[in-house]
């Protein structure tokens, strides 16, 4: 079993072995991706002459890219106080959106901007390097170019199933991949240095990394909330558990932002927008990488009985991770 080779779709991109949903359906993902040197203006426009498409002003700093080639498409700077609802009519409501405008044009000069799209489908992942070099051509800067803030990839797939076996299965696997998948990714000095994306506690790893670590979905979401009452994962499960279990994920988090969906979110911290030969595509193929470990369970728990004896270092379980996974 080979990582990102097999079952290869459009320019290198791998499908997963499960492509549809509990439904049927075909599965799709969520991108984003931040970037700096245009203003979310001139990035939605970008973009919308590269994928086709509307421009709507959603206010000074947000933009959706209505009806491109992938689906809407939204460009907005990366601070969500900056983003006022319009104006109501009164002294106070036309203030507050003007004065969030001023701010957000000085601020852009340090704060990034982020795409994000739409659920696309996997076949269609392609179109996501389109536009990223369409930005890129209109002077898009990324993590490479020397700014305080490193920019970051998000990935937000849609699970297979919502069963608790299939999502501890996905879970499971990627804690043992961690460390291979972040020697692939190649994490920027900076992200550490603002401790961004903690991995998982240890103790929990082992918790789920035990052959006999069969929970339903109660146990399962609590086992989660309890270990992580934080968004700061790598592989962040809380808007799909409060998709799946609102009631129990409220009771532990209830000022937490999140916002509910059937979907991982897969946090890499590297976004390498004015880079030519950079592709969102072997941080894809990882990610399908996990889910194929996933899928298979009898090397998924050969994988976690070598964790749990194995006495070195995450660096060097990197190594022993990829035989075991990929040999």
């Amino acid at each position: 079993m080979e990582p990102a080779q097999a079952a290869l779709g459009p320019v290198g991109f791998d499908q997963p072995p499960l492509a549809t949903n509990q439904d049927g359906r075909p599965r799709t993902v969520g991108v984003e991706i931040e970037f700096a040197g245009l203003s979310a203006a001139a990035a939605a426009e970008t973009l919308a002459r590269a994928l086709g498409g509307a421009v709507v002003e959603e206010d000074p700093h947000a933009f959706t890219v209505k009806d491109s080639d992938i689906g809407d498409l939204s460009v907005s700077l990366d601070w969500r106080q900056l983003h006022q609802p319009k104006s109501d009519g009164t002294l106070l409501g036309s203030v507050v959106p003007t004065l969030a405008s001023w701010i957000g044009s000085a601020a852009s000069v340090i704060v990034p901007c982020e795409l994000v799209t739409g659920p696309i489908r996997f076949d269609q992942m392609h179109e996501v390097d389109r536009a990223v070099a369409a930005l890129r051509a209109a002077g898009a800067k990324g993590t490479q170019d020397g700014a305080l803030y490193a920019f970051g990839l998000h990935f937000n797939p849609e699970a297979p199933r919502l069963d608790a076996p299939t999502l501890a299965a996905i879970l499971k696997a990627f804690v043992l991949l961690d460390a291979w998948l972040r020697r692939g990714a190649a994490p920027d000095a900076t992200r550490s240095l603002l401790g961004f994306a903690d991995p998982f506690p240890d103790e929990y790893v082992r918790r789920i990394a035990a052959p006999d670590y069969q929970p339903g979905e109660p146990a399962f979401v609590e086992h989660y909330l309890a270990a992580n009452p934080t968004r700061n994962r790598d592989l962040d499960l809380l808007p799909l558990l409060l998709y799946l279990d609102p009631e129990r994920v409220r009771a532990a988090l209830p000022s937490e932002k999140i916002n509910p969906r059937p979907t991982f979110h897969y946090r890499l911290p590297d976004a390498r927008v004015s880079d030519p030969g950079w592709s969102i595509a072997p941080d894809w193929n990882r990610w399908v990488a996990v889910e194929r470990v996933a899928h298979d369970r009898e090397r998924l728990e050969r994988l976690g009985r070598a964790y749990l004896a194995f006495p070195g270092e995450a660096k060097s379980w990197a190594d022993v991770a990829e035989r075991i996974a990929f040999a």
